[in-house]
């Protein structure tokens, strides 16, 4: 059985690797999950072992964090935040700070994926009834989105995962990842106006409408007070010794009772799917380290000068998996082989996988919805338009966040 299970597991994150099965429409999700089908009906993984695979506390944190989201989403802020950014009378340059400064202070509280998902339809009609090129500022929305979400502990899935598991506070976290994530917006706002500059404010559009979109309706403003709320009762939960997965689902459940929104339509905005793919792979992780195989191979790195929580291999590892096999399983992987990781580590953990997926389109799920969600509109942004910018923000924000962490004591350089 452990041939089955390390050949199940290389397939399944070569799948991941490449984003899909060949000749198949089996997307990173359906691969996770279908592996951990074939370990069950294998009997490779009992049941019960499965159950006991997958944190249920990190994914009761998630879903109830995309509950929080989907009121906000439901109550019109996201599409009010989009449509004012896209409005205001300032210059583009102004209006490219605007985004990063809302996508990335909002991503730092609600999650990143649901943030650009909402915010990038309405964000590309307002830019382009101005004339403008929208794929600096979509640039810029995702960037954004990722360097704010590694401020705290629930700005991404990843970060959520190792907070959890490694038993980490909200404001220490804050602390020890805010300045790195604030200096990396700074960073993705330089970046973009630098490459794109001339072509901020040429008029140039990729694909301009003949009319313009009305205005949203303003925030319901009961609905907008009642995520507000919710925010605010989270990090006041966060800093007591209440469960944090206990206290998100009971905020979570406060949401859900409404006169005016039909829970299957908040319930509709969760990302199941990602829900899936952390229960697939903690299922395979799960199996392969009951192998005794990535511990023996831990010993190994460890013996060689490649401990886990040195700066060469973390960082290496961080960037060359986020834009691989992406930065959630790539967390899940490591997490669950990492027997007693330090915090100062875990820190560097969040902040390099969540800064290295700016890298490449692909390294984000945050990116890969932007892209998506534009495109069902007309706006095309390609592999290359996000490189030339993803490439020189990612390093010079994973340099100025490793500096930080050296001088702050939280990992060791070599």
């Amino acid at each position: 059985m452990t041939l089955l299970i390390i050949v199940t597991f290389a397939v399944v994150y070569l799948g991941m690797a490449i984003g899909h099965l060949p000749r198949l429409k089996v997307d990173r999700t359906g691969i996770a999950m279908l592996g951990a089908i074939v370990l069950l009906v294998a009997g490779a993984v009992t049941e019960g072992a499965a159950i006991k695979a997958i944190d249920f506390p990190t994914l009761f944190i998630l879903l109830g964090l995309m509950i929080l989201s989907a009121q906000f989403a439901l109550s019109g802020f996201y599409d009010w935040c989009a449509w004012r950014l896209a409005n205001v009378p300032w210059r583009p340059e102004a209006l490219l700070a605007a985004v990063v400064v809302v996508a990335g202070g909002l991503s730092a509280l609600l999650a990143n994926d649901v943030v650009v998902f909402a915010m990038t339809p309405l964000l590309c009609a307002g830019l382009r009834a101005r004339g403008l090129d929208a794929r600096p500022y979509l640039i810029a929305l995702a960037g954004a989105a990722n360097a704010g979400s590694a401020a705290t502990v629930i700005g991404n899935p990843q970060n959520i995962l190792i907070g959890q598991l490694g038993h980490l506070g909200f404001w220490r976290f804050l602390f020890a990842c805010g300045v790195p994530a604030f200096l990396s917006l700074v960073i993705v706002y330089w970046v973009v106006a630098r490459v794109w500059r001339g072509r901020l404010s040429d008029g140039q559009a990729q694909a301009l409408v003949d009319r313009k979109e009305g205005p949203p309706d303003a925030p319901r403003a009961w609905q907008l007070s009642k995520g507000l709320i919710g925010v605010v009762v989270l990090l006041v939960a966060f800093t007591t010794p209440f469960p944090r997965d206990v206290a998100v689902l009971g905020i979570a459940g406060c949401m859900l009772v409404s006169r005016r929104f039909a829970s299957r339509d908040m319930l509709g905005l969760v990302d199941w799917h990602l829900l899936a793919l952390f229960a697939g792979l903690f299922i395979l992780t799960g199996a392969l380290a009951d192998t005794g195989l990535p511990g023996q191979l831990v010993d190994q790195l460890a013996a060689s000068g490649l401990a886990l929580d040195r700066l060469p291999f973390l960082g290496a590892f961080s960037v060359l998996a986020s834009n691989s096999i992406g930065n959630v399983p790539a967390v899940v992987l490591l997490m669950k082989v990492w027997a007693h990781p330090p915090e100062g580590a875990l820190y560097a953990l969040a902040l390099f996988s969540t800064l290295a997926g700016n890298l490449l389109l692909p390294g984000s799920l945050a990116n890969i919805i932007t892209v998506e969600r534009a495109a069902a509109v007309g706006v095309t942004l390609g592999f290359r338009d996000h490189a030339r910018c993803g490439v020189p923000m990612t390093v010079l924000s994973l340099l100025l966040a490793t500096v930080w962490l050296l001088a702050m004591g939280y990992i060791a350089a070599v």
